[in-house]
């Protein structure tokens, strides 16, 4: 069986920067599962996986542009550190939940000092060209259920209330 739309996918996947440093990988824990054409996945991994099967491994070049999308210097923000208030010892590299023009989304604090935070809303692997090693481990048809809920169910169901 072929990957394709609304087809569960389970796999193994390690992903590198340009220089070939880890960034994250499944090998060490449980495989990643999902269904293909849902937009779980960056584009450019999801369409390198379509057509592949079961026992296919394979190694995947994703462009930013494809995958995190490039940087934008308009995301880094320099703001009043009283816009922080109630936010006990901010500091670089802490994750916060920011609003914006576009809604809410995670900014990292990239700058701190006195009178005011430096914060980029920029995904962290936003502007890198990345690597993918894949290991197809199982394709199957997703169910109605999982195609509703969006989700790829474990045994005993999804877990969630309906």
């Amino acid at each position: 069986m072929n990957i394709e739309n609304n087809k569960v996918v389970v796999m193994h996947y390690a992903v590198m920067d340009s220089e070939e440093n880890l960034i994250d990988s499944s090998y060490d824990h449980k495989p990643l599962a999902f269904i293909h054409g849902n937009g779980f996945l960056i584009p450019g991994l999801e369409s390198e996986l379509n057509g592949k099967k079961v026992g296919d491994k394979f190694v995947a070049d994703v462009a930013a542009a494809d995958g995190y999308g490039e940087r934008h210097d308009g995301f880094v923000q320099t703001v009043p550190k009283e816009m922080f208030q109630g936010i006990e010892d901010l500091d670089v590299g802490m994750q916060l939940r920011a609003q914006t023009d576009e809604g809410e989304q995670t900014v990292i604090v990239i700058g701190v000092d006195e009178d005011e935070i430096t914060v980029d809303g920029n995904h962290p692997l936003a502007g890198i060209d990345l690597k993918f090693e894949v290991e197809i481990l199982e394709v199957r048809d997703a169910t109605e259920e999982e195609i509703q809920h969006g989700h790829v169910h474990g045994e005993g169901g999804c877990g969630h209330n309906h």
